[in-house]
């Protein structure tokens, strides 16, 4: 079986040490997917800008949490749907909503609802957007700018959960009482 290592402070390559100082200040603790990352300090420099520009997206809370996790779920990824339940409490997103989400129930608004159907249209897609589906996105109030942010957060996502496949990333203890497992209903684009 192989196993990717999950790094600290004294193991990392010297080229990730300021990338885990910067998660242990951010975090308070050092997440499980950065010990993992950290064996790449390419791809743990790439995935800390990503999702630093995932958070600067016009998107509110709501709308983030939405392509995070709709991302997170299709891609049944066991560390990203609790770590992004957990990541989405802290930004006082309904819990309502999350567990939607997670159960790939419907949402609270038509507006959510679109914006998870268009991100699912761009994952299994693969950005292969038809006119009907960028006008129903557009109709819901959403504009190519918002577009293009659900293919900036495609792309964080994919990084994190690839990742914590291949690794198979232990879930971090504070996320343990959000654990997942994908229910048997999944979403339709």
């Amino acid at each position: 079986m192989v196993t990717f290592p999950s790094h600290d402070m004294t193991s990392a390559p010297e080229a990730s040490k300021p990338l885990l100082e910067k998660s242990q200040a951010a975090f308070g603790r050092l997440p499980g997917l950065h010990k993992v990352l950290a064996e790449s300090p390419q791809a743990f420099e790439g995935y800390q800008v990503l999702h630093k520009l995932a958070t600067e997206t016009d998107f509110n809370a709501d709308e983030i949490t939405v392509v995070w996790q709709t991302i997170n779920v299709e891609n049944e990824c066991h560390y990203c749907v609790p770590a992004h339940t957990g990541i989405a409490k802290m930004m006082k997103v309904d819990d309502a909503l999350s567990e939607a989400l997670r159960s790939e129930a419907p949402l609270p608004t038509d507006k959510l609802n679109t914006l998870r159907k268009f991100t699912l249209q761009v994952v299994r897609q693969r950005g292969n957007i038809e006119d009907a589906q960028f006008e129903a996105f557009f109709a819901a109030g959403f504009t190519q700018r918002s577009a293009l942010d659900v293919v900036l957060v495609v792309a964080q996502k994919t990084m994190s959960n690839y990742v914590n496949h291949f690794a198979k990333t232990p879930v971090d203890e504070v996320f343990h009482p959000l654990l997942w497992e994908r229910g048997d209903t999944p979403v339709e684009s």
